[in-house]
């Protein structure tokens, strides 16, 4: 029965109007809840521990095999030039047990002094197995609905301390639901990343670094369901930070990321009167407004004004303690608005480095009551593929 209605909820999501407003003049205190809601919403779950246990932040952390997802442009400063990783994540286990997510990440990087690279990565979101019924409660059989991403990306150094990178991806959800109208449907997207770092010298005589970075996510086409399409999660990721070393073994590193979606809001009456002519005009807008319109427009539509679209911007704080780049220990902090999704949760992570892998594990502890995302754990194994090149060489 709850996989039923996790089912229920994510297909509505896809396919039925967020809480929006319709009156400019309606304050933030009338309209309440009022999430972006987007298709295809697995593509914002953090997929790998490292990140996940800083309280998901990873836009200019120092780069690693995962960064495929919070920001490409970093493969361009990775010491190692390949590498490979595996993570798994099982979902909303304190409702069920067969929900997970599944990732794969690599790179690889070549040219003159290795400053470009490629990385490609794999994700898919598995809902398990669901048992549709009809509206008497009469079982219809059972389906295995998913959402998948396929990506592949290109980074390049254009400067000592600058590096940019561009990510084409395809996304696949099959929701299953046993209906002409809502069933499987794809899309094309597209991320744009920088990233920027820079050396620090400290009187311990000790060399840190301080970075910033930027990841425009999922631009790109709506993915249509039928008789109704959806905008794909577009994301605007910034974040910065900053290491000091203590000695030559041990050094510890501070981080923040923004992140605001770059999607509008889809309208319904303030009223209740879905006949209105004002609401029909500004959902027929809405409907056939273009991606592209639909990034710019989102960063001044919220009816709340811009107390609202303060709202919108979620912020996380991430630190890491690292011992002679073997050993690892993080915390962090994720915090969205209440009316926004209210996802509010500090995160532990630890990780165990040699040269030829790395192992990290991530645990989530909402601060929000009854999050059904409280106690996600996260597990990532990653290979280096110098190392195992060496090691074979033996």
């Amino acid at each position: 029965m709850r996989k039923t209605w996790i089912f229920a909820l994510l297909a509505g999501a896809l396919i039925t109007p967020s809480l929006a407003s319709a009156q400019d003049e309606t304050t933030i205190d009338q309209i309440g809840l009022n999430p972006v809601i987007t298709g295809v919403p697995s593509l914002t779950i953090a997929p790998d521990a490292r990140g996940g246990g800083m309280g998901d932040v990873g836009a200019a952390t120092t780069p690693d095999v995962n960064s495929q997802y919070w920001n490409p442009a970093k493969y361009a400063f990775m010491k190692s030039n390949a590498g490979l990783s595996l993570s798994y994540t099982p979902w909303l286990r304190k409702l069920v047990n067969d929900i997970d997510l599944a990732y794969v990440a690599g790179y690889y990087k070549f040219g003159n002094n290795d400053m470009q690279s490629v990385s490609g990565s794999i994700r898919y979101f598995s809902l398990g197995k669901v048992t549709i019924t009809d509206a008497g409660g009469k079982e219809m059989g059972d389906v295995s609905p998913y959402e998948m991403a396929v990506d592949l990306g290109y980074s390049r150094k254009l400067s000592e301390n600058f590096s940019g990178a561009v990510t084409l991806r395809y996304i696949l959800s099959d929701l299953q639901t046993m209906s002409e109208e809502y069933n499987s449907a794809s899309a094309f997207a597209a991320d744009i990343a920088a990233f920027y770092t820079k050396p620090i010298q400290y009187n311990n005589g000790n060399e840190g670094d301080w970075s910033l970075g930027l990841n425009i996510s999922n631009i790109g086409s709506k993915i249509n369901y039928g008789s109704t399409s959806n905008f794909i999660p577009t994301n605007l990721r910034l974040g910065g930070g900053i290491r000091y070393p203590f000695d030559n073994y041990n050094s510890i590193s501070v981080y923040g990321d923004l992140n605001k979606l770059l999607v509008p809001t889809r309208p319904i009456p303030a009223d209740g009167n879905y006949e209105d002519p004002t609401y029909l005009e500004k959902l027929a807008n809405y409907e056939t407004m273009s991606p592209i319109k639909g990034i710019f427009t989102s960063l001044s539509d919220a009816p709340g004004g811009m107390k609202e679209e303060l709202q919108e911007v979620a912020w996380s704080l991430g630190a890491e303690y690292n011992y002679n780049d073997q050993f690892f220990a993080r915390g962090g902090y994720y915090n969205e608005s209440m009316y926004k999704g209210n996802r509010k949760y500090f995160s532990l992570g630890a990780g165990f480095k040699m040269n030829v892998f790395r192992l990290d594990v991530s645990y989530l502890v909402s601060t929000a009551q009854s999050n059904p995302l409280d106690q996600t754990l996260r597990f990532s194994l990653s290979f280096d593929m110098d190392g195992l090149k060496s090691l074979v060489a033996r």
